[in-house]
């Protein structure tokens, strides 16, 4: 394990550093757009327009770290219920699936503490409330929306990151998911998909009674997705990256020159 961890310490870090950025721009566009001192409330006052701007705001971030170098190299996973899945494909490693994780929800944590540092009670305080993702309408409806949106988000990934022509778009399809779920499913469960992001928002805030929805459902319907995407295609993504690019090395495949070209067909575990 402590041999893996001292070669791919890189990916880890940088598994920490997406999620943290993700929540950081989270925090940030939240307060901006939402909270009143900034005066985006009083001139847009319908809530759906106010939270359509977040939703673009929050897809442009994960599309941003997907393709951005740091993002190409660990493969921008950025979420414990992705990499989970990823390990049940075969395509990661033990090991390297523990740290990401632990990596994750490190990141996440930092990013929530540099935001409330920033920004104080204007973050911490209602209506932002550190970002937090909290059932609206109910323990179930969330649980089920949770496990829906996760599942789809998870069948989107490896639909097109199994085919040669669609797989350079895969971070695309993932922030385009993102955006149109916090417009559309955020008012009933927070829109959390990621163990490590509600947790993040969960822990400095105390709110730990509808965690487990946060912590159960996104993993189990992603692990459903996979299931059934093997069931249709009886194949799989041909690497743990949403994002593979030449050139750059990959802790998951092996891939590691410009010249080595990734066979999707072929490449499996």
């Amino acid at each position: 394990m402590w041999q893996r961890a001292r070669q791919h310490w890189p990916e880890y870090l940088i598994e920490a550093w997406a999620l943290g950025m993700f929540m950081v721009s989270a925090g940030v566009f939240s307060v901006l757009i939402e909270h009143p001192d900034f005066g985006v409330p009083a001139l847009i006052e319908n809530a759906v327009l106010r939270r359509a701007l977040i939703g673009i705001a929050m897809g442009a971030t994960a599309v941003a770290l997907i393709y951005s170098p740091w993002g190409r190299r660990s493969g921008a996973h950025m979420n414990p219920a992705v990499t989970l899945t990823f390990w049940r494909l075969g395509k990661v490693q033990r090991d390297d699936a523990l740290f990401f994780i632990a990596a994750q929800f490190a990141g996440g944590l930092l990013g929530v503490s540099l935001v409330h540092a920033v920004f104080g009670e204007r973050f911490a305080a209602a209506p932002i409330s550190f970002v937090a993702t909290l059932p609206a309408h109910g323990d179930g409806l969330a649980f089920a929306l949770e496990f829906l949106i996760s599942c789809g988000l998870m069948l989107t990934v490896l639909a097109f990151s199994s085919r040669a022509r669609l797989a350079p778009f895969t971070g695309l399809a993932a922030g385009a998911l993102v955006a149109s779920y916090i417009v559309l499913e955020a008012p009933f469960s927070g829109m959390s998909m990621n163990p490590a992001r509600s947790f993040a928002s969960a822990a400095p805030a105390g709110l730990w009674a509808d965690l487990w929805i946060y912590f159960l459902a996104p993993p189990l319907g992603m692990l459903s997705a996979a299931a059934l995407y093997r069931t249709m295609h009886h194949a799989s993504t041909a690497c743990a990256k949403l994002v593979h690019a030449p050139g750059t090395r990959c802790i998951h495949c092996g891939h590691r020159l410009a010249t080595t070209t990734i066979n999707l067909a072929e490449v499996s575990r």
